[in-house]
């Protein structure tokens, strides 16, 4: 099923007038709830079951919005600092090898060319280094953690 189907049946559902449908086929489990008085957006969840793997992860649970109206957004705190993202799908790894120290930590001062981590990509160890100078505020994913392309991986404030 993909996501022009997910949005047709969406759409189907909230104007069919139904409180709530649930379609599992193969893999794919879809549940979309809509209020009939319209107080709250209709939400769907999509929910691929899990793959049976030498190492058992959950499968993720990804939330689709069906359009709400305009909103104010809201003030980031976090918009005053630069964040670097993930170039590639792999592992994040923080060291350069288990037994040796991490490349930055939390308030450490970096430089354009600096190596930040290693993002690990089908057997090679990418390092991602700095584009900017700064200092490290925040470290937004876990040591040896699966990361996606463009997924944010450090706060830097550039100041």
């Amino acid at each position: 099923m993909d996501l022009k189907e997910i949005q047709n049946l969406i759409k189907f559902v909230s104007n069919s007038g139904v409180a709530e449908v649930k379609l599992e086929t193969g893999d794919i489990k879809i549940t979309i709830r809509t209020t009939l008085e319209g107080n709250t957006p209709d939400i769907t969840y999509v929910q691929q079951a899990p793959m049976q793997q030498a190492v058992q992860q959950s499968a993720p649970v990804q939330q689709v919005a069906a359009p709400a109206a305009p909103s104010v957004p809201a003030v980031d705190e976090n918009a005053k600092y630069v964040t670097i993202k993930s170039p590639m799908i792999g592992t994040f790894y923080r060291k350069p090898a288990p037994d040796k120290p991490t490349f930055v930590e939390v308030g450490s001062s970096i430089g354009k060319g600096d190596v930040l981590c290693v993002v690990e990509a089908m057997k090679l160890f990418n390092e991602i280094e700095a584009e900017i100078t700064g200092k490290i505020v925040k470290i937004l994913v876990d040591d040896m953690s699966p990361v996606e392309f463009d997924q944010p991986l450090f706060l830097v404030d550039p100041s």
